[in-house]
């Protein structure tokens, strides 16, 4: 099965696959600028700055369906106990990753968004801004910032600036 995708998105060029990869909620940027910075066959082998570009513009394509049908979407399906559970579960996980955006608002939804760690990103950032009640019109350039930011976190991070600036040690 994972030969036949894998062989199937080989017939598109890099930039497609990284604005595909940059779409999806687990991998987002995160996902699609460390492969689009590797070589062939591993990855597409593009530039620092088209990976970037292709990167922050796949990531931010479900921003907008996900702020404005959240809502509509959520009180259709929480008629049945599967969905219901499932958004409970998803909207009280948002809601304790998501302190920093109830406490600083949009700045924290721009932090939420731009620092590269797991459960955090424009999907979840889009969740949270909605549960937090940040309308669009604020949510969305927060988002867009969030993800330039993160954008930029991992593209250093691939070509290796953020190591030689001493951040990696935080960890050690």
């Amino acid at each position: 099965m994972i030969e036949h995708i894998s062989h199937f998105l080989q017939s598109f060029p890099a930039e497609v696959i990284t604005l595909f990869i940059a779409m999806l909620p687990i991998a987002e940027l995160r996902g699609a600028i460390p492969w689009a910075l590797a070589n062939p066959p591993i990855g597409g082998g593009l530039s620092w700055q088209t990976a970037f570009l292709f990167s922050v513009i796949g990531n931010f394509i479900p921003v907008i369906p996900i702020l404005l049908l959240l809502e509509p979407v959520s009180n259709w399906l929480r008629r049945f106990s599967v969905f219901d559970r499932f958004f409970n579960w998803l909207f009280e996980r948002t809601r304790k990753r998501g302190k920093m955006i109830e406490k600083y608002k949009a700045l924290g939804l721009i932090l939420f968004v731009g620092i590269p760690l797991p459960v955090t990103g424009a999907w979840t950032g889009s969740v949270a801004a909605f549960l937090f009640g940040i309308p669009n019109r604020f949510a969305i350039p927060c988002i867009v910032l969030g993800i330039l930011l993160a954008g930029v976190v991992v593209t250093l991070a691939c070509m290796g600036v953020i190591g030689f600036m001493g951040i990696m040690k935080l960890g050690a």
